[in-house]
Order: structure tokens, then C-alpha cells, then sequence
């Protein structure tokens, strides 16, 4: 039985739309190109912030990322950047009784920023605040900790098979690939997304295959 439900962030919980477009913004370059070469490294397998670093070759990601904040072009979110199907699963899930919580490879300032926004759920964290991202096996061990749970009545849900599901299986948690954003869509017929307990397509789904 399934008591605690923790959901990736990014294109699984919010969209990131406006990160992309403030990072275009930033570099001087029409959103479309940034946009494309998102693609295009995400279908090599590649870290998506490749596509930074082929418009500024030997770019200092953090350094820039400081930089746009004190320009005040830092990480922004507000309700405009959910999902439309957040809310009502993370409230139908809490609502049957399941812990639920987010946990993904996010900055610290994300995390403050999800907080902010009164979310139904009882955690949050992001990789940012523990110091270590997925697909390292230590992220999957600071999210049982955080679940409070035992992994095999845990569910973790995200929309890249590789950083997502496979690594939380590995873990012991059961998992949910969500067929949503550019992962989601270009790997859903994958090896990796096949490890999945459950493939769905919105997160309203979850309640039905979670709750019993």
C-alpha cells in the first residue's frame, strides 16, 4: 500500500517556460534558439543546460546565474507556472490520507519560492538545499528520509525516465513516469520509462492507481 507520494519538480510540477525564456532574455538570443537547442541536446541525452553553454562556450554557470540575479533577472514562480492538474491531485491525494511531497533537482532559492506559494503538500526540497541531484542514489536516500516511509510505500513520480524513475526503482521506491515536457514526451517508449509501475499522463491519474 502506497503512504507517501513524492513528485519531481521541474516539468512535473511546474513548467519551465519562464526559466528558458528569462535565460534567452539574458543571453541576448530569440527564445526560439534557446528553445531549439533545448531539444537538441535533450534528444543526444545531454544535460539541458548544454544548450547555455553552445550559445557561451566556457560560460561559468553559476557565476552567470549570480550575475542574473543581481540584475534582477533571478528564479521566479508563481501560480502561472504550475500545471493546471497540481493542485487538484496534490489535495486529492492528501485528502485519501497519502503524504505528499517535492523533491527534485532544483536551487535552493526554487525551494523558498514552492514554499511561498502554499502548495498541498507536507515537504519540500531540492537538490540545491541537500547538495546532491538525481540521479545519485544519496538523492533517493534524503527523499526516503524526507518521506518518513518505508521506498516500497513510496511513490516517486517525474517525467525523465533516466534521472526519475530508474534510479528511485533502484532505491526500492515504486514509480510513475508522467508523459509530460520534452523528457517526458521524447523518452515515454524508452527502456528506462519501461521500469515504471505506472506511465500516466496527468497527474489526476494518480489517486485511482495510488489510493485503494
Amino acid at each position: 500500500m502506497i503512504e507517501a507520494v513524492v513528485f519531481d519538480i521541474g516539468e512535473t510540477i511546474i513548467k519551465d517556460d519562464r526559466s528558458w525564456a528569462s535565460w534567452a532574455d539574458w543571453l541576448a538570443v530569440p527564445r526560439h534558439t534557446l528553445s531549439a537547442l533545448v531539444g537538441a541536446v535533450v534528444a543526444q541525452g545531454r544535460d539541458n543546460a548544454d544548450a547555455i553553454r553552445l550559445l557561451r562556450p566556457g560560460i561559468d554557470l553559476a557565476a552567470e546565474i549570480r550575475a542574473k540575479e543581481a540584475a534582477g533577472f533571478g528564479e521566479r514562480l508563481d501560480e502561472s507556472d504550475l500545471y493546471p492538474d497540481v493542485r487538484p491531485a496534490l489535495q486529492a491525494l492528501r485528502a485519501a490520507g497519502l503524504r505528499v511531497l517535492l523533491a527534485g533537482n532544483q536551487t535552493v532559492q526554487a525551494g523558498g519560492l514552492l514554499r511561498a506559494m502554499n502548495l498541498p503538500v507536507d515537504a519540500v526540497a531540492t537538490s540545491g538545499e541537500w547538495g546532491v541531484a538525481k540521479p545519485d542514489p544519496a538523492f533517493f536516500g534524503r527523499v526516503a528520509e524526507l518521506a518518513g516511509t518505508p521506498p516500497e510505500r513510496t511513490a516517486y513520480v517525474g517525467d525523465h525516465p533516466a534521472n526519475d524513475c530508474v534510479p528511485a526503482a533502484a532505491a526500492g521506491f515504486r514509480t510513475a513516469h508522467l508523459r509530460r515536457g520534452p523528457l517526458g514526451h521524447l523518452w515515454a517508449d524508452s527502456a528506462e520509462a519501461a521500469v515504471a509501475d505506472w506511465r500516466i499522463r496527468s497527474l489526476t491519474d494518480l489517486p485511482g492507481l495510488l489510493v485503494r
